[in-house]
Order: C-alpha cells, then sequence, then structure tokens
C-alpha cells in the first residue's frame, strides 16, 4: 500500500467530516477531497510533514475553486441543514456527525449502508460495489441518491439530542452491525464468508466505540463482531464447505480477537455473566459463552439458553426465538427445542434456517420422513452455494440410513 493509500484510509473519514460541516455541501465536500488525494499523489509526501492539514488545505482550495469557477460563491445555498458549529471540544469528533447524517432513518437502509461505508469508513464506490455484488454504476447511482435525499430532505447534519439521541444510537449500531453480518455469513453467492465486509464493519465499530465512549452496546457491538469473526478461519473446511461449530478447529479460532472481546466486556459489566440490559451485549455474551469454551462439550448450553431467553424478551425477535430453541435442544433436549420452532413459519418460513434448524432437530428424533421434507424445504430457500452444499450432504447422509 503507498503512502497514500495510507493517508485515505486513515484520514479520509475525519476529514469529509470536517469539510462537510464547514462547506455544508457534501458533494461539494466529497469532490474537494477526492481532488486534494489526486494532487497528492504528485506532491507526497507534503511539507512540512503533516498530512491532514495539507490535505485539508488543498480540499479547500479545491474547493474555493470550485465555487470561483461557478460563479456560485455568493449565492450558494446550503445543501445540508447545519446547526451553529459549537466549540470543537464540545462533541468527540466530527465523524459522530457523519455517522449520524448517513444513518439518518429517512434514508432508505441500502442507502444508510452504502453512505456508511463511503463517508465514515472511506471505502471507494468500487470498493463498496465489489462488496456487496452489484456493479460499480449501480453503487454510484445509489449513493448518489441517498445525497440527493439528504438535500432535497434538508436532513440535519448533526447529533442529535435528548431521547432521540438514544433512538437513533439504535440506528447507526444496527446499520454497522447489518454490514457485519452480510460478511459473516453473505445472503447470496459463492462465498459464504466476505472477511473484507466482516473486518470493515469492525473498524466501524472501532470508531463507535472511540466516539460513543460512554454507551455500552458499543461495547457490545464490537465484543459480538469480535467473537465471530475469531472463528473466520474455521467456518470453512479445506474445499470450502460449511464446518459447523461443534466440529471446529478451536485451534484455529484467533484467540487474540476473543480475548480483545472478553476485555471489553469485563470492562463493561465486571464479574458476573448476566444482567445485560441491551441486545448486542447479550449476544456478545452468548458469543462469549462459546468462545470460552476449550471443547465443544464444555459449552454451558444452559447458560445460553438463559441468556436467549433474555434476549427474547428484550428483542421479541423471530430470529432469536430460533437460536433459543437450538440452545434449549441442547440444554433439554431436541422435543423441548422443536417446541419452541411452533409459530416461526409466519415469520420465518422463507429462511433456510428455520427449516434446516427442525429438520436437525426431527433427525435426532428419529423421525426421519419429517426431517427429509424440511431439509427440502430448506434447499428451496438457501442462498450461498457453501450451505445449500452442506444441506445436501445432510439430507443425503439421512437417505442413505
Amino acid at each position: 500500500m503507498t503512502a497514500v493509500e495510507q493517508a485515505y484510509r486513515r484520514h479520509w473519514a475525519r476529514l469529509l467530516a470536517l469539510l462537510t460541516a464547514e462547506l455544508r455541501d457534501l458533494d461539494l465536500a466529497e469532490e474537494s477531497l477526492q481532488d486534494a488525494f489526486a494532487a497528492a499523489v504528485a506532491a507526497w509526501p507534503p511539507e512540512p510533514g503533516n498530512p491532514p492539514a495539507w490535505l485539508l488545505t488543498t480540499a479547500r482550495r479545491r474547493a474555493l475553486d470550485r465555487l470561483r469557477r461557478d460563479a456560485v460563491a455568493a449565492r450558494k445555498l446550503p445543501l445540508l441543514v447545519v446547526d451553529d458549529l459549537p466549540d470543537p471540544s464540545a462533541i468527540p469528533d466530527e465523524r459522530l456527525r457523519m455517522i449520524f447524517t448517513c444513518c439518518h432513518p429517512a434514508l432508505s437502509m441500502d442507502a444508510r449502508v452504502a453512505l456508511t461505508l463511503r463517508c465514515a469508513g472511506g471505502l471507494t464506490t468500487r470498493e463498496i460495489a465489489r462488496l456487496f455484488l452489484v456493479s460499480e454504476t449501480t453503487m454510484a447511482a445509489r449513493i448518489t441518491r441517498a445525497k440527493k435525499k439528504i438535500a432535497q430532505a434538508g436532513i440535519p447534519y448533526r447529533i442529535p439530542a435528548g431521547p432521540e439521541l438514544a433512538e437513533r444510537c439504535d440506528g447507526v449500531l444496527a446499520v454497522v452491525y447489518l454490514v457485519f453480518t452480510e460478511g459473516y455469513a453473505a445472503t447470496g453467492g459463492d462465498r459464504l464468508i466476505r472477511a473484507e465486509l466482516a473486518a470493515e464493519a469492525i473498524a466501524l465499530g472501532r470508531m463507535l466505540r472511540e466516539l460513543l465512549p460512554a454507551d455500552p452496546e458499543a461495547d457490545g457491538l464490537l465484543a459480538l463482531m469480535l467473537l465471530h469473526h475469531a472463528r473466520r478461519d474455521a467456518r470453512l473446511g479445506p474445499s470450502g464447505e460449511l464446518v459447523r461449530l461443534p466440529d471446529q478447529d478451536r485451534s484455529r479460532w484467533h484467540r487474540d480477537e476473543v480475548g480483545e472481546a472478553i476485555s471489553l466486556l469485563e470492562a463493561v459489566r465486571p464479574g458476573g455473566t448476566g444482567g445485560f440490559p441491551g441486545p448486542y451485549l447479550l449476544q456478545a455474551a452468548i458469543a462469549a459463552e462459546h468462545a470460552v469454551a476449550e471443547r465443544a462439550e464444555d459449552t454451558d448450553w444452559p447458560a445460553i439458553a438463559r441468556l436467549y431467553g433474555s434476549l427474547e424478551e428484550v428483542t421479541g425477535s423471530a430470529v432469536v426465538r430460533l437460536n433459543r430453541a437450538v440452545a434449549v435442544a441442547e440444554a433439554d433436549g431436541a422435543e423441548a427445542g422443536l417446541e419452541l420452532l411452533d409459530g416461526l413459519d409466519g415469520a420465518m418460513g422463507h429462511h433456510h434456517l428455520l427449516h434446516a434448524t427442525r429438520a436437525e432437530l426431527l433427525r435426532r428424533l428419529g423421525r426421519d420422513r419429517q426431517a427429509l421434507d424440511a431439509y427440502g424445504r430448506a434447499l428451496e430457500a438457501v442462498g450461498t452455494d457453501p450451505e445449500r452444499a452442506f444441506l445436501l450432504s445432510r439430507r443425503e447422509e439421512l437417505s442413505a440410513r
């Protein structure tokens, strides 16, 4: 990676946030900063050796040049609604304003994800397009529509206050977790794991934890992502086949990432494993139970089932109920787990994991014909090639016996 590329990764998000606050125009800020980085290719290393200051100064000059060239400097209306800027020391970083703008609920979730990766994560449009398996033209149009929506709707470039802050923080965390989830378990294509996308989400999670130091759920989200990502090398076999959690080689888990996550959880809640107030901390606690078990048979399934029960109370999520059913089946038997799947078809009938889970539990109970039917429904709904291959192998094993 060249020095300019390193500077781009390190400084893009912060400089773009500062320029947007100054210029009140996200498009102008982005174009001017791109010009500055283009100029840096020829002028690097900058003098007197302060790259971000050089880039910011150059971008400001390019913005002024654009305004002068267009002869609208005196008439320029702000495309972003900006509150009076506070003392810089009153907020941790201008990037937080940028993130809240990118994740505004007036934007579609696709737009929030794309803008967050572009403006806060510093990825290029080409990189984002590649991560989400669409053309660069399609992704560019998506980002352009999102920026127009910000301008036309007068979306404020600010950090919300009071009750709105907690509500919007939840939305910001959800966007980052959505990015991670698509990297951890892709919804389609020939790759189940897209580690580079998961890594970008973790980078955003670190940024959020830095910018929201008083929010324990930001700690929980980062810990959760680290714990799941730590297992990436063990989740697929030599031929790309899916390896279930009990069968994974735990020596291949990234123990440094596990250790970091456990430390985060201990810092938020010293001692004990219960009493987590929010969904990300609860999910991280569940993942931690798996991570600290040296062998699959050492897993404390009753503790995990209790944590899932608390999580279901907090979220009311059908996906959580599905995962709770798996934990209860391990703790109390397949029949008890199967009972918890009742009523989920309305919310998750389209999802292969519900049918796959039902198939596995029916299989344990010796109800092979019903299990084969459930495998068939799972295969109709599955999206990735590795998961399809896994389900086919499980169905074939059952048919053979």
